[in-house]
């Protein structure tokens, strides 16, 4: 295949085989950025894990020192005076009403917030939600009865890294506009928190790849060894 003149220009600016260190990997992004908007920043990370097992079906949260750069909308479903707790708490959409858009099909949103009374009617929903990473759940804050603390905690950078069937971790961890160092910062507690995760059942190697890249850029190998 014909290779473009971005593409032979960023794969002038690094080897693909070598793993870098994550300050000379960020420094790579930027500089093989060729796009006008403003792209994500992205990381995958290779575990040797089993998700088939329970005690190796990682699913956890942190929270990203410099945020995501991205604007959660949050809808939490509750009634009472829980609702207005939302609503101070910077809530995008307030109420158990809209559990009949999301019947119909709508998400216009990021996360779904609910406490623990709702979740019988969003339990019929599974279908629906469930495919679109937008269920609740007690492991990742977002069925709770602290409204307005998970609200405010997705709105401030609150991600959750959540292992796939074949083992791998997908984070986003900010904008290729974030400064060097709040990247830096980000991919650090990303990493951080996948490695005090470690299953006390898992043998072998347990972190196999790190992979640092935008949108439209390349995937850049990390030396996750001298993070």
């Amino acid at each position: 295949m014909k290779l473009t003149k971005n593409r032979k220009n960023i794969d002038s600016k690094f080897n693909r085989d070598e793993n870098y260190s994550v300050q000379e990997a960020i420094k790579l992004l930027k500089s093989a950025k060729f796009t006008n908007f403003d792209e994500s920043v992205d990381l995958a990370i290779n575990l040797g894990v089993d998700p088939r097992h329970a005690d190796q079906n990682i699913r956890i949260t942190t929270t990203l020192p410099h945020g995501t750069g991205k604007d959660i909308r949050v809808l939490v479903v509750t009634q009472g005076p829980k609702e207005q707790e939302a609503k101070d708490a910077g809530a995008d959409y307030v109420g158990k009403e809209f559990l009949e858009k999301l019947k119909s099909g709508w998400d216009d949103l990021d996360k779904i917030v609910a406490t623990p009374d709702m979740m019988p009617e969003l339990g019929k929903l599974g279908k629906v939600l469930g495919p679109k990473g937008l269920m609740p759940n007690p492991k990742s804050g977002t069925v709770t009865t602290d409204i307005a603390g998970s609200v405010r905690d997705l709105k401030s950078g609150k991600i959750e890294l959540r292992v796939e069937k074949n083992g791998i971790v997908h984070a986003q961890c900010g904008k290729s506009s974030f400064e060097q160092n709040a990247l830096e910062e980000n991919v650090k507690t990303v990493y951080d928190s996948i490695m005090k995760a470690k299953p006390a059942s898992v043998k072998g190697t347990y972190l196999k790849k790190m992979t640092i890249s935008t949108t439209m850029g390349p995937g850049i190998k990390i030396d996750h060894g001298n993070i």
